[in-house]
């Protein structure tokens, strides 16, 4: 066939026959060179920019509309926001900003791996925003997860929230997986070597788990992406908009309500739910130790003249009669106590925030027996009333033993009837205070028999309005009806005289 009747059969140019003809490998094309008369000009104004993001965190580097922004208002660019996406897309491929590491798909048998990591958030406690640090363990098989609150990222709060999540598991999964999280590591070495804290190699060594440590920075934070998006996932879902909460201890038990509802969620691409999944995954984690292993730190402090240790920039209560001797405290994720002398004297919730005072009214009942003028405004009252302690019917056997006896001898009794907790329960007490006020009385002694009579028989307390109280001085008693004491029966054990 002729070369034009080739032409006219494929519908190309003779000049395309020819060069088949000549090779059979297509001769390649030449790309024409096009000038950009719109984009050109501020090619390598856009390109410094994205030289100078490597070198700034991501948060804050530019974005396409940002650049296309910058050059309208500095440059007067007359050019479009598409015009500058294509250009920044071009670039970032040139200067190999936009390449993408490729993930490997794994897979995670049944009770073989576990990730950590830390969040945070913000919560009103108190009446008070406060910023919340969250602890979270995921099992990577199966997406089961807990969360705990703690005052932030300490110590102990890592070995405290490793024990609660192990004991909400029901086992231990065999490795778990870290960044390099300051209460774990005290050093990076090279690779993946890392020099550990003692304290989490004796947590280690108790629970028997193996640890494996991303890399750090960037490279590494794909590493344990299951657990990075549990804590955004869980910030979402349950913690947003900010919970109000009265204290850390209710803000746990929020949370851990959270957890058992996510119990029936699914995980994208999965057919089973998470609790499904858990309780196939369960038998495969390693049994709990019999002994149980204590996260606390132990230090020591002296107690000063105002009955407070000084722990971690806060200020804790213990008994006055311990006024300038140094006691043994154990700092804990979430309850710091104070022995001296081998036994318990305080025990108190951590403080939420630095700077702080967490007192108990009972450690200073001996001082305000001598000073009772200073119970009225005493800080540890204040507190008492905010957290439930000190009730109204306190206040009210308070304000009646006053109008009774004077503030001084009226403030007595009450701190005579406070003393009453250490020995008998709180009901026994209220109910020993209620039939007092009934009865038009305030002695501390017959309260406390009232009380010890409610303890043996569980009677119900009546709850009472100020103005039944402000009656029961007028009124006969109708709670105090027992006979009077008589001494006939002790006529018996008398000698017979002649």
């Amino acid at each position: 066939m002729a070369i034009r009747e080739l032409a006219d059969k494929h519908r190309v140019h003779r000049r395309a026959v020819r060069q088949a003809i000549s090779d059979a490998v297509p001769v390649p094309r030449k790309m024409p060179t096009r000038d950009r008369p719109v984009s050109g000009p501020y090619e390598s104004i856009v390109s410094q920019w994205l030289r100078a993001d490597q070198k700034v965190h991501r948060k804050q580097r530019h974005t396409a509309t940002r650049i296309w922004e910058r050059l309208v208002e500095e440059h007067d660019a007359k050019i479009s926001s598409s015009s500058v996406r294509a250009l920044v897309a071009r670039l970032k491929r040139e200067l190999d900003i936009a390449a993408v590491e490729v993930m490997i798909v794994q897979i995670h048998p049944p009770g073989e791996e576990a990730e950590v990591d830390f969040g945070e958030f913000w919560a009103w406690l108190d009446n008070e925003l406060t910023k919340v640090c969250m602890f979270v363990m995921r099992l990577s098989h199966s997406g089961k997860a807990v969360h705990f609150a703690y005052v932030g990222p300490t110590v102990e709060a890592f070995l405290d929230g490793h024990i609660r999540a192990f004991d909400v598991f029901g086992g231990v999964p065999g490795r778990i997986r870290y960044d390099n999280l300051t209460a774990a590591v005290i050093k990076v070495l090279l690779g993946r070597e890392r020099l550990e804290n003692p304290r989490f190699i004796a947590l280690r060594s108790h629970y028997l788990f193996e640890s494996f440590y991303c890399l750090p920075g960037v490279d590494g934070a794909h590493e344990k992406g299951g657990v990075e998006g549990e804590v955004g996932r869980f910030r979402r879902r349950h913690l947003t908009p900010q919970p109000v909460l009265p204290s850390m201890a209710a803000l746990n038990t929020a949370m851990a309500a959270a957890d058992v509802r996510d119990d029936g969620r699914r995980i994208s691409g999965r057919l089973e739910t998470v609790g499904e999944r858990f309780v196939a995954e369960a038998p495969a984690l390693a049994p709990l130790p019999v002994e149980a292993f204590d996260p606390a730190t132990i230090t020591s402090a002296r107690v000063d003249v105002k009955a407070r240790v000084c722990v971690r920039s806060s200020h804790y209560s213990v008994p006055a009669r311990l006024v300038g001797r140094r006691v043994e405290v154990a700092i804990g994720g979430l309850i710091i106590t104070v022995r001296c002398d081998g036994k318990i004297v305080a025990e108190h919730p951590r403080a939420v925030r630095k700077g702080s005072q967490v007192l108990n009214l009972d450690h200073y009942l001996e001082v305000l027996i001598r000073k009772p003028g200073a119970l009225a405004g005493a800080s540890a009252l204040a507190q008492a009333k905010a957290a439930g302690a000190f009730t109204p019917t306190h206040q009210r056997f308070w304000d009646a033993a006053r109008r009774a006896h004077g503030d001084g001898a009226g403030t007595r009794d009450l701190i005579e009837v406070l003393r009453l907790h250490r020995t008998l329960p709180t009901e026994s007490v209220i109910a020993g205070m209620v039939e007092a006020l009934l009865a038009g009385v305030t002695n501390p002694d017959l309260v406390a028999v009232a009380a010890r009579t409610h303890q043996d028989d569980q009677r119900v307390v009546p709850v009472l309005a100020p103005t039944e109280i402000a009656c029961a001085t007028t009124i006969p008693a109708i709670a105090w009806n027992r006979p009077a004491p008589s001494l006939v029966i002790y006529d018996t054990l008398l000698p017979e005289r002649n």
